[in-house]
């Protein structure tokens, strides 16, 4: 009898391993190594993106002589995300294109649209041409402010002047990046289980929101996806608060999501921080930082580790390029958006954390380049 209940025991063992065994073989559809048995995913399209053209530029292009104001916005030079872009194009037009003389001014949070108008007023009247207006908030200011300066050229990042000539709107396909960051996140998942954290519930960054979760969604359908916003449209503080983005972050990590995609502006660095702490080898964590190759940003030197990789939106081009076509007499070369096609959007790949996907990654960004994958700027319902 003893030797009855010995066999039936090892039978059972031997046919639950062969259970386990035939769940963890077959259970995704991805080239990641370590993924969640329990995350179903599709393959990848077939193809390869090609290669994105380089950025519009006029070979000999001389700027010299231009004043180039820039009005950042909240958190402005050293955000280590959206306003670091644009300082970055800044940067470059001084190195490259000889311009010797700009101004840069900061909004404040919770500021009034007299004191946003009029910090461009204070730039026209220092003689800056062309000025840069970082950021949909400028966006009543410049409609406001810019007829009174007919000959002063306006770049406006992330928003329209309707009406205005002399306003160029230098607009982004953020859902397409995003979306590829949305596939990444899915690729790498060991729990099935993502999250979003917006910086100020506003139709630009629900565009970040909208691409991250298709993407998601069109790698892992079953996907759970934690979704926060840090504050409301009208209050900005949600992209300058690194306590509350940390807070947030916490809360979908302790929800069961593995990796955040924090589309929060210098609010990211809180978030994180808070990544970086929950962090284990048994446990990993992630990151996905926004605007900026966020892993090669120095203030975030102590928590590169955990970024995966960053929705990167060339804000850097825009801003170059945009002095480029007012030193060539030529705004009309600017893109009408910065897509994917003229990389004005992408994935970061610094860290190596993503090269084991990428082949996987570049199929989806050629199905968008190419039209036969169509990313949404509003979040499904």
């Amino acid at each position: 009898m003893r030797r009855a209940s010995v066999l039936t025991a090892v039978l059972l063992a031997a046919a639950l391993s062969l259970v386990g065994c035939a769940k963890d073989t077959g259970s995704t559809g991805s080239s990641a190594s370590g993924t969640a048995t329990d995350c179903k995913r599709n393959p990848a399209p077939a193809g390869a993106a090609a290669p994105a053209p380089p950025p519009v530029a006029a070979p000999g292009t001389n700027a010299s002589a231009l004043k180039v104001g820039v009005s950042f916005d909240v958190g402005g030079r050293g955000d280590a995300s959206f306003n670091d872009a644009a300082a970055a194009g800044l940067d470059r037009t001084k190195s490259q294109l000889g311009v010797a003389d700009s101004k840069e001014l900061t909004a404040a949070v919770g500021e009034s649209e007299d004191a946003t108008a009029g910090r461009l007023r204070q730039l026209i009247a220092g003689g800056y041409n062309p000025i840069i207006a970082v950021g949909f908030k400028y966006e009543p200011a410049i409609e406001a402010v810019a007829p009174t300066a007919p000959n002063t050229k306006f770049g406006l990042i992330d928003s329209t002047a309707d009406g205005v000539p002399n306003v160029t709107p230098l607009l982004f396909a953020e859902q397409e990046g995003s979306f590829l960051v949305g596939a990444a996140a899915a690729l790498k998942t060991k729990t099935c289980h993502i999250g979003f954290v917006g910086g100020v519930q506003t139709p630009l960054i629900q565009k970040f929101e909208a691409g991250f979760k298709q993407g998601a969604k069109a790698v892992a359908p079953d996907i759970k996806i934690e979704t926060s916003y840090l504050s409301q449209a009208g209050d900005l503080s949600g992209f300058n608060d690194p306590a509350k983005g940390g807070e947030a972050t916490k809360g979908e990590l302790d929800a069961g999501a593995d990796i955040v995609y924090a589309a929060a502006g210098a609010s990211g660095s809180g978030a994180f921080r808070a990544i970086k702490a929950a962090n284990t080898p048994q446990n990993p964590k992630w990151g996905i930082g926004v605007d900026s190759d966020q892993y090669n940003d120095k203030t975030l030197a102590d928590v590169k580790d955990i970024i995966m990789t960053s929705m990167v939106k060339r804000v850097d081009v825009a801003v170059y390029d945009f002095v480029v076509a007012v030193a060539s007499n030529n705004v009309a070369s600017i893109p009408k958006v910065f897509d994917l096609k003229v990389d004005g959007v992408g994935y970061a790949t610094s860290g190596g954390f993503v090269n084991d996907i990428k082949n996987d990654l570049d199929a989806y960004k050629a199905q968008i380049i190419s039209g036969a994958i169509k990313v949404s700027t509003t979040p499904a319902q």
